[in-house]
């Protein structure tokens, strides 16, 4: 990962091709978009070099092989991982979740065993683990939120018990922005000898991320709000809870052996790969790696934590204007305004140019806890700029012409 003490603002816009002049792009927390040295990859993949991998003996699926486990290399760096074995590729961080709630957490829970989750999560984090626990009897416990919005850890503390086996939180909140003390989350977890999981789809394309460090279980992410293409992401997990996990779907890659009477299954990370992969994706994610390391994790946080400074100071000035999460939220503003529903912020705004995300946002306990049935969302990245907050300020403005 480059670090950089580089705080100029960022000036990438060309890179995106998909982001017209005037158009203010805002919901990067649903997915970013794509810069062209991503698109590049994925054109040259499949038009250039495309075959299949782990099977052909010719030249070219060889080569597609090397690319495909060089990206898996890349992704084990990128989270300082040990070892490329340590990293499954995923369709996303909902595949990457389910799988550790299934094969982990299915295998290893028991009745009277509790999970422990907060009440910020995405629903990714949440059914995934509400389906193993009513399969196997486990409980579920929720961690509330402190006054600003952030995962209350001192109530963790006081909450966790030696029942609690697993806990999932996210690394950095989807609606509200706010930034989990990840490594005293795992502290706290461990020290009742839970293990922890970490949902990092926020935080991957916005600071960086050491699993050493953070000391967690397991990371998941999606690699298409990473500047990356769809349908894949990745999986990181301590190599001796991989080992101990069983399978999470049957197929080809997967095994070792097949007879009628007996299947043995590939070590990890293979058997977790069953079929053919997303080959082109994992190219894609690897040359989205190369870009937001080439400008640096740190200079984007900066620059989206200024962004986010600029756009909370100017809704502020609205009146009727409610603004949710903390001061400090990484890349990420909810907010609502008295009497008008977030849908028609969304719509007016896109009549201004402007695209927001409005709604629940995957998060419905969220919002009974905000105590709204939906929230609007400004969500930045790379390519946005000073200007984009001015449209969006200049959008709510409109906002509350229309509705007095």
């Amino acid at each position: 990962m480059t670090i950089t003490t580089d705080t100029r603002p960022l000036d990438v816009l060309a890179d995106f091709p998909a982001i017209p002049e005037g158009w203010a792009y805002l919901d990067t927390a649903a997915t970013a978009q794509k810069p062209k040295p991503v698109i590049d990859a994925i054109t040259s993949a499949y038009g250039e070099s495309y075959a299949t991998v782990h099977r052909g003996v010719y030249q070219r699926s060889a080569d597609m092989t090397l690319a495909y486990e060089a990206a898996r290399r890349k992704v084990a760096s990128f989270l300082n991982a040990g070892s490329a074995d340590e990293i499954v590729f995923t369709r996303g961080a909902t595949e990457a979740i389910n799988l550790v709630a299934q094969c982990w957490a299915g295998s290893q829970l028991k009745v009277g065993d509790r999970i422990l989750l907060s009440a910020l999560e995405h629903h990714s984090n949440i059914v995934p683990w509400q389906m193993v626990a009513e399969r196997v009897g486990a409980e579920i416990d929720v961690v509330p939120l402190t006054e600003d919005h952030r995962i209350d850890l001192d109530a963790m503390a006081a909450m966790i018990t030696d029942r609690h086996k697993l806990v999932a939180l996210a690394h950095i909140s989807n609606v509200l922005g706010s930034v989990l003390d990840a490594r005293r989350a795992a502290d706290i977890a461990h020290g009742a000898g839970a293990k922890l999981l970490l949902d990092g789809c926020q935080a991957v394309p916005r600071m960086g991320v050491d699993v050493a460090a953070l000391d967690c279980d397991f990371y998941a992410f999606s690699g298409h709000k990473l500047y990356g293409p769809t349908g894949i992401g990745a999986l990181w997990a301590r190599p001796e809870l991989l080992e101990a996990m069983p399978p999470y779907q049957g197929g080809g890659s997967m095994i070792d052996k097949v007879t009628f009477e007996r299947t043995t299954y590939a070590p990890p990370p293979g058997r977790f790969e069953a079929g053919t992969p997303h080959i082109v994706g994992a190219l894609g994610l690897a040359a989205a790696i190369d870009y937001v390391s080439g400008i640096g994790l740190d200079r984007i946080h900066a620059h989206e934590a200024a962004l986010v400074r600029q756009a909370r100071e100017a809704l502020s000035r609205i009146n009727s204007v409610r603004l949710y999460g903390p001061e400090d939220s990484a890349g990420i503003v909810s907010f609502t305004i008295a009497g008008v529903h977030p849908h028609d912020i969304g719509t007016i705004l896109d009549e201004s140019r402007v695209a927001i995300r409005a709604g629940h946002h995957c998060a419905q306990p969220l919002m009974e806890v905000l105590g709204v049935d939906a929230t609007a969302r400004a969500s930045f990245g790379v390519y946005n700029s000073a200007a984009d907050v001015d449209a969006l300020a200049e959008g709510m403005e409109r906002v509350t012409r229309i509705f007095g």
